[in-house]
């Protein structure tokens, strides 16, 4: 039954404890956030595009999931803010000249450096690994750090030149208090936009419904002008022809 030969059995083997919970690789974690898409968890590839909430995603995978919202596919709950196309950016990314991608380990035999990024930011060259902050803007697009903003203060876009505001400005893969207020500022957003275009369609109905009434004043003023006439040629007398 064991213990036989002499063998002392140690603490440990004898008293189970409680189970050690295996600790994830933070930096893996992170860095896979930054490669792959938040909704079909693939490999991020172009286009890719972003939400107001600043997650990363393949186009092609945000198109599947609004074209049928009823199939099941796990960790929809990430896309659920997004209504239609309309509410995600595709992205300008820079590419990093250093990423070799997967082609150079298809045997799985080399060191693979999670932190070497795909793209990077074109103002000061840091890479897009999760070390740093990048943000991207929903006028335009483009994609660069928080220390390019730092570093060169203006209010066009560093990489196209389109003006932006502070508003326009939205942090990828952000923490818990940064998403919470990107969701904030969504649905001001939404809500403004809203009652935008029913203002828009309000003017609309009125710019219609003028030229009616312009259309039906002439007619009666061309009608009052026909009775007015009628009327006058019916006062004058006949006058009497005398031989």
């Amino acid at each position: 039954m064991g213990c036989d030969g002499g063998t002392i059995p140690k603490r440990h083997e004898l008293v189970k404890g409680p189970k050690k919970v295996e600790k994830v690789d933070r930096d893996a974690e992170i860095a896979a956030r930054w490669r792959h898409c938040a909704l079909s968890q693939e490999k991020l590839r172009r286009p890719v595009v972003a939400c107001e909430l600043g997650r990363l995603y393949n186009k092609d995978a945000v198109i599947e999931y609004l074209l049928d919202k009823s199939a099941e596919r796990p960790n929809t709950e990430v896309a659920s803010h997004i209504r239609g196309i309309k509410d995600v950016k595709e992205l300008n990314l820079t590419d990093n000249p250093a990423w070799e991608g997967d082609r150079m380990n298809t045997k799985g035999d080399r060191y693979e450096d999670v932190h070497c990024a795909m793209f990077i930011c074109p103002v000061v060259g840091l890479e897009m690994n999760g070390k740093h902050k990048f943000c991207f803007l929903l006028t335009c697009g483009c994609v660069f750090s928080e220390r390019a903003l730092k570093e060169v203060k203006t209010e066009i876009c560093h990489k196209c030149g389109d003006p932006f505001q502070d508003g326009d400005l939205v942090f990828l893969n952000g923490t818990k208090e940064e998403v919470e207020k990107l969701r904030e500022r969504m649905g001001e957003r939404r809500v403004k936009a809203k009652a935008a275009k029913k203002s828009k369609k309000n003017k609309g109905a009125e710019t219609i419904s003028k030229p009616v009434a312009v259309e039906e004043t002439t007619a009666d003023s061309a009608k009052a002008s026909q009775n007015g006439e009628a009327d006058s040629h019916s006062d004058l007398k006949p006058t009497s022809l005398t031989c």
